[in-house]
This record gives C-alpha cells, sequence and structure tokens, in this order.
C-alpha cells in the first residue's frame, strides 16, 4: 500500500507511551548539545596551543583505543548493574571532565596534555555509557514502537549535530573555549538530573558480574546469528570505504568554495534529520535487512557521484542524499537489534555494535586521506564510492540470512516479542491515554 500522509511524519507513539523514554530523549537532547560545544572547542584550542595538523589529528587516535577496551566492557557491564545508576553516574563523570577542560582553560598558559587526557576519558565513558543507553530503550519502548524510537532518538543526534556545531562556532568566536566548556559542564548536569528521574532498570535477577568469560558468550552469540553480523558488515563497509569527511577542506579548496566547508560537514546530518522527520513510513517495513544493505549500497552511490560534482551546490545535494540513506541504514539495523536480541544478552551486544559503527569512519577517514594523498582528492571520493557499492553488494550476495531477514516470521524476533507480551508492563513504560 502506498504511503498515507500521516506516514511522512515522525511517528511520536513512544512519547505518548513512554515516560522514561521522554526522560531519556531529553536527556540526551541536552547532552548532545554541549557535547558538540566541545567536539569544536577542543580541537580548536589544541590548534591554537600548537598550531599544529598532526598533534590536533592524534585527537582520534586517543580517542579509539579507549572506545574499543571500553565499550565492549561497557557492554558486559551493561548487562550486570541496574542500567540507570551506569548512565548517571558514567553522566555524572563526562560532567566532570568538561568540568577539568574549563579549569585548564583558566590556567594563564593552559596545559596541553589535560586535552588529550580529557579526549581518552570521555571516549571511554562514552563506551562505558552507550551500551546502556543502547540496551535501556527495548526495556521501556513497546516492542512494535522500536523502529520509531529509533528515528526519534537519531532526530535528536541529527538535530544537535546540525545546531550544536553551529552555535558552538558563534560562541567560540565572541566568547572563547572557556564558554563552551562551562556551557557543556552545564548541559551534563542537567541530564543527570533528568537521567535520576528514570525507574529503576536492574538486571536480570542471575546475571554474572562483568567478565571476559561473559564478553566472549555475547560475541558468540553474535557469532551464532549471521543476520546480525551482515549488519556489523555492512556498517563497516559503508564507512570505511565512504567515509570521507577528513578530505572535506581539500574538497572546498579544489572546488574553490571555502566558504562552503562548514555545509559539507552539516549536510551528511541534514539528510539524516529529513529522514528521520518523515520516519513514520518505516514501521511498515519488515524486511529489514534488505533495507540495510540497498540503503548502504545508495549511500555508496551518493558519495561516488558527489565525487564526480564539479558544481558545490551539486556536490552538498548529494552529500545530502548519503546522509539520508544512512540514516535508513541506521534506522533498521537498530530495529533489527532491539526486536531480536534477548535482554539478558541486549548490553553485551551493544558493545559489540559500538565498536561497529565507530571503528568504521575513523578506518574511513585514514583511508580517505591515504587515498587521496596517492592520487587526488576527487578520486578517493568517488572510489570510495563505487569500492561500497561493489563491497556491500558482495556481502548482500554472500549473506542469505540478512537478505531473507523478515521481523513477522523470524524466530528470535517472535520470541523476543513472546516474551515481552508474557511479562508484566516493564519498569519506566507508561501508558497514557491521549
Amino acid at each position: 500500500m502506498p504511503p498515507k500522509p500521516r506516514d511522512l511524519l515522525p511517528d511520536l507513539s513512544p512519547w505518548r507511551s513512554s515516560r522514561d523514554f521522554r526522560l531519556m530523549w531529553c536527556a540526551g537532547a541536552v547532552t548532545v548539545f554541549g557535547s558538540f560545544l566541545t567536539f569544536v572547542a577542543l580541537p580548536l584550542q589544541l590548534k591554537e596551543l600548537t598550531n599544529s595538523t598532526v598533534a590536533v589529528g592524534a585527537l582520534g587516535a586517543v580517542e579509539l583505543v579507549p572506545l574499543v577496551i571500553f565499550g565492549l566492557y561497557g557492554g558486559a557491564l551493561a548487562d550486570a548493574v541496574d542500567r540507570r545508576k551506569l548512565i548517571v553516574w558514567s553522566e555524572a563523570a563526562l560532567g566532570l571532565v568538561a568540568l577539568c577542560l574549563l579549569l585548564n582553560s583558566l590556567l594563564p598558559h593552559p596545559l596541553i596534555w589535560p586535552l588529550y587526557l580529557a579526549a581518552a576519558l570521555s571516549s571511554a565513558l562514552a563506551g562505558i555509557q552507550r551500551p546502556a543507553l543502547d540496551a535501556l530503550v527495548p526495556r521501556i519502548v513497546p516492542h512494535d514502537q522500536l523502529p520509531a524510537a529509533a528515528a526519534l532518538n537519531a532526530l535528536r543526534w541529527q538535530f544537535g549535530a546540525i545546531v550544536g556545531p553551529a552555535l558552538a562556532g558563534l560562541l567560540l568566536a565572541y566568547a572563547g573555549v572557556r564558554a563552551a566548556y562551562a556551557v557543556d559542564a552545564a548541559t551534563f548536569a542537567l541530564s543527570v538530573v533528568l537521567g535520576y528521574r528514570l525507574r529503576p532498570a536492574p538486571p536480570a535477577h542471575d546475571a554474572d558480574r562483568p567478565s571476559l568469560r561473559g564478553i566472549l558468550e555475547g560475541a558468540r552469540y553474535a557469532w551464532s546469528r549471521k543476520e546480525l553480523l551482515g549488519t556489523y558488515a555492512v556498517d563497516i563497509a559503508a564507512t570505511l570505504f565512504a567515509f570521507p569527511i577528513a578530505v572535506f577542506p581539500f574538497l572546498a579548496d579544489d572546488l574553490d568554495a571555502p566558504w562552503a566547508l562548514g555545509l559539507m560537514y552539516a549536510a551528511l546530518p541534514f539528510g539524516s534529520l529529513l529522514v528521520s522527520a518523515t520516519g513514520g513510513w518505516t514501521g511498515r517495513v519488515h524486511r529489514h535487512g534488505r533495507a540495510v544493505a540497498f540503503s548502504a549500497m545508495c549511500w555508496g552511490a551518493a558519495m561516488a557521484v558527489a565525487g564526480w560534482m564539479t558544481n558545490v551546490w551539486l556536490l552538498l545535494f548529494f552529500l545530502t542524499v548519503a546522509g539520508g540513506c544512512d540514516m535508513v541504514s541506521g534506522i533498521f539495523r537498530s530495529t533489527m537489534w532491539n526486536q531480536t536480541i534477548p535482554d539478558e544478552l541486549r548490553g553485551r551486544l551493544a558493545g559489540i555494535e559500538l565498536l561497529s559503527y565507530s571503528i568504521g569512519p575513523q578506518a574511513g577517514q585514514v583511508r580517505s586521506g591515504g587515498m587521496a594523498a596517492l592520487t587526488s582528492v576527487r578520486t578517493s571520493v568517488w572510489s570510495g564510492g563505487l569500492a561500497c557499492l561493489a563491497a556491500v553488494g558482495l556481502l548482500a550476495l554472500s549473506l542469505p540470512k540478512l537478505m531473507s531477514y523478515d521481523a513477522r516470521t523470524d524466530p528470535h524476533a517472535h520470541r523476543v516479542r513472546t516474551l515481552r507480551s508474557a511479562a508484566s508492563p516493564p519498569a519506566g513504560e507508561v501508558t497514557e491515554a491521549r
């Protein structure tokens, strides 16, 4: 059936049905806004202190290792402790990191090493917190509303990714990095208050303590689910080959349009925002594996076309298209994960998911920069898009379980749906008549 007009509007059913989802969404929106202030301020301050591109680029390496280590540990931790407490305490710790950055910026001669330490600590704390956040959603949102919840969470992030850096530029220009760090610390304080109002989310009564054995158990489960492995592989392939943001400054120079650099960075989240804001149709899709693969191939194709464009406005258009395709893939990856993974393994699998969508972009920046050095900036962009298209196409051919996945008939989705239906209303879920 063709989509109805209301299907092109955001599905707000998770907002109406779950008090805890509203609280978590608002807390996340506040945090995202503040975090993007520091996201812009930290490399800017490092540039001002060192005037070195190598020093600024090293932030990525400093952040990656803690994310890998603590992402896996955070996943195991999310299955073993109260997820609300884990979220709130890690949020408070992130606020302290922002406060330390503020104190360092107030010194007559700010130190450099605290900037790297803050980046590493923030990455480690995000690795600990993110699996708990992801694992909490299926517990507080009704099973059939998980696609809508994924779209609304993405909408929150995209709004922050567009508005946050724009406002950060103004704040840094007129008030400096101190003001950015101060606002970020204040947003963490507010999000802690909101997070504290969440209802407790204790682990299963027979949950084990976090351990390497538990992490390996989660990895074995993921390996047994070839359709889940397919979502990880598709995401890594898409971002490894077609995530060229590292060469955007050079691409802007190549187009003789340095003024468009900010628009290039904003185009991807803007495209994602358009999909999230019109995401009511996502609940009508059931073959999520095909949607993941097809949208990832469209992402690669859009990137390839963007690399061929000599007109800056056409380039921005195809970057926007690519961002929208990435959002479609992200919504259905998240839906597959949340609708089929048992609650007792949700945290550990969320840790693995965190690695799948974090390592790819980091490696993709290295690939795009290296390819640009060997060939040219344009070649780096369009060849990466074509490589993504080919890699995802091969994965689709070699992973039949991914392509045949259907949420209506999948046994794992049926099991989780049955358990949710048989259980009493989960903690944090409040149904309201509207």
